[in-house]
């Protein structure tokens, strides 16, 4: 079964990727290459697919990963009904939310400490 999914390449610190249609039992770095289809650049967010050729080895079943299907709807490439689209609304769970300090009680020191500047400011307006 053929696999569309991202290989790195680019020197160490700044990677490149190419969207590299491979065996999918291979890894991605090592393994036969049957075509590149495209690359992408995270730092600038450019994205070049060749759209006709995604579209032949899509049509003939090849799987491509979460990030690939993103890409290729955002290059225009028309996905088969039985690609699942990653989730846009994931949420990274907070734990012990308790915690956080936005859900700590109110203290009432800011009250106190309002009287106390105005009696200050009282003492010195009558020296």
């Amino acid at each position: 079964m053929l696999a569309i999914r991202l290989q790195r390449i680019g020197r160490k610190g700044y990677p490149v990727y190419r969207l590299a249609v491979q065996e999918s039992q291979r890894h991605p770095s090592s393994g036969r290459v049957v075509a590149y289809v495209g690359s992408y650049n995270p730092h600038t967010k450019e994205v070049n697919v060749q759209v006709e050729t995604a579209q032949k080895y899509l049509d003939n079943g090849a799987q491509p990963t979460p990030r690939v299907v993103k890409l290729l709807a955002e290059a225009g490439v028309k996905l088969p009904k039985w690609v699942k689209a990653p989730a846009t609304d994931k949420q990274k769970a907070i734990r012990n939310a308790e915690k956080l300090r936005k859900n700590q009680p109110k203290e009432e020191v800011t009250e106190e400490v309002v009287e106390e500047t105005a009696t200050e400011e009282a003492t010195d307006a009558a020296e």
